[in-house]
């Protein structure tokens, strides 16, 4: 009776223990993968809906609805200078459903400007790829009596205080682009920070900013509409999309260069072969000709990389936005 019992146990333990060894491989790292996506998927953006960061988000989403063939939406979580979608995204379940748009704000420039981060833009996510890199462009309201750098250091220098800049945010690359102007020519101009850069530029349209640093996707529409003045772009080299339009470095400012990037990431445990499919899936979609032209007539330029190849980007950029915030002495309590 006793040895009967036994192989009665034995066999329950092994059905048991089968089931859960089923269980586990279900839910192994490559089992995710292969399942994968079998949901929407949610890109969050940390700032407000018509901004730069949003308006690339919008179209890669697109993009990747058909190529992985469930919905991606667009989740807007503004404020802090993208700290707060960004802490968002990092506490997300690491599945592969829940993706973020980082910008060089987010990932290189705000853990250098603020004085406390909640969320840590290393350890907390998963590179996936760049998606692009963007000039910002310097803009006024029609009403300023100015229409070139110099014009506008000399006014400036006239009326201290006067000219005031809105950006999406603080710590956003638009906002340290006027920082890093401010610091080079010796101008007083006032910070106006918002939470994106569609409610800055509503403001900007109104005449109650004088001026803007901003990502060329979210102004270049109002230059071409003529509703805004086209003082010159933040990049080494003029813009194919305004090739009339100068830099800020040839305009006086000898040296000055900002550049704005964005990029994809997941949240930092989300598991290596679901890690490869997103990036093997935004890489291609990035290469298809209509994005890449969506994008060009945004003033953008598209970037596929490696995770590897963006960590490594990143790396190199927090570094150098570390010195110009340090030199800039901008900070945000």
């Amino acid at each position: 009776m006793f040895s009967t019992r036994t192989t009665i146990i034995t066999r329950r333990s092994f059905a048991v223990g089968a089931g859960l060894s089923a269980a586990l491989l279900a839910t192994s790292p490559a089992a995710l993968a292969q399942a994968y996506p079998s949901k929407p998927i949610t890109i969050i953006v940390p700032f407000a809906a018509g901004g730069t960061t949003d308006i690339l988000a919008r179209v890669v989403g697109q993009a990747l609805t058909t190529e992985l063939g469930q919905p991606v939406v667009v989740d807007n979580r503004a404020g802090a200078g993208g700290n707060i979608g960004g802490a968002a995204a990092a506490k997300a379940t690491p599945d592969g459903y829940t993706l973020f748009m980082g910008t060089v704000g987010t990932h290189a420039i705000n853990a250098s400007l603020y004085k406390k981060m909640p969320f840590d833009p290393v350890k907390d996510f998963a590179p996936l790829t760049r998606v692009a890199t963007v000039p910002n462009l310097l803009v006024a309201h029609p009403s300023q009596p100015f229409k070139t750098v110099k014009d506008m250091i000399a006014y400036a220098k006239a009326n201290p205080g006067k000219l005031t800049f809105g950006s999406p945010g603080s710590g956003a690359s638009p906002h340290v682009s006027g920082e890093l102007f401010r610091s080079m020519t010796g101008t007083d101009l006032l910070h106006v920070p918002y939470k994106g850069s569609a409610p800055a530029m509503t403001d900007l349209l109104g005449g109650q900013i004088s001026i803007m640093f901003d990502n060329m996707p979210s102004a270049i529409q109002h230059v071409r509409s003529g509703k805004l003045v086209p003082i010159a772009v933040t990049t080494a080299k003029r813009s194919p999309e305004l090739p009339n339009v100068p830099t800020i470095a040839e305009s006086g400012v000898p040296g000055y260069e900002a550049t704005s990037w964005f990029g994809m990431f997941a949240p930092a445990a989300t598991p290596a072969p679901v890690v490869a499919q997103l990036n093997k899936a935004i890489v291609k979609v990035l290469n298809q000709p209509d994005v890449k032209k969506k994008i060009a007539e945004q003033g953008g330029d598209v970037v596929a990389e490696t995770p590897e190849q963006f960590a490594a980007f990143i790396k190199a950029e927090t570094t150098k936005w570390s010195k110009v915030v340090k030199e800039s002495g901008a900070s945000v309590d």
